[in-house]
């Protein structure tokens, strides 16, 4: 996937909102990996791949996959606080889908307590494997990152 066409686009909504929010000098990196955190949880939720105890079944694929590319928004916008960009990695096969989760959420961390490109490919590629695991193609998430962005923008203007 061309990954530096979503950085861009990413770049583009970054800028907006720290603007009309006069954020153009504020450290967000504490909040963005919060939001992650909190974005990641949202999928968890939608998903519900844990809910061992529950016989509901997850939410439909669109929902799933809006949630993801919210998701997708903060890591792009994590790389960019820090200036990385996305080298492609080989996914890991074969986990479980509530183990990938426990997987990317170790590598945020990780990422957050030490935010080198090394990491923050890690915790990109297991967030990818997550996606991979959960059935989206890259043409699907391109996709569905383009219309959530386009939404964020949106809302942006009617002063979110």
């Amino acid at each position: 996937m061309n990954w530096e066409e979503l950085f861009e686009t990413q770049l583009r909504l970054d800028r907006y909102i720290e603007e009309n929010n006069q954020l153009e000098e504020a450290d967000l990196f504490e909040d963005k990996v919060l939001a992650l955190l909190v974005e990641l949880g949202e999928l968890a939720n939608e998903t519900r791949s844990f809910k061992f105890w529950s016989q509901k079944p997850p939410s439909s694929e669109d929902v799933i996959l809006e949630e993801y590319v919210d998701g997708l928004h903060f890591i792009l916008s994590l790389g960019l606080e820090k200036g990385f960009r996305y080298a492609d990695k080989p996914s890991n096969t074969g986990v479980e889908v509530t183990k990938r989760f426990h997987q990317v959420y170790e590598k945020i961390l990780k990422f957050k307590a030490s935010p080198v490109k090394e990491h923050y490919q890690e915790m990109f590629s297991s967030f990818l494997s997550l996606g991979a695991a959960l059935g989206f193609t890259e043409m699907k998430i391109k996709t569905a990152y383009h219309e959530k962005n386009q939404q964020n923008h949106q809302r942006q203007d009617k002063g979110y």
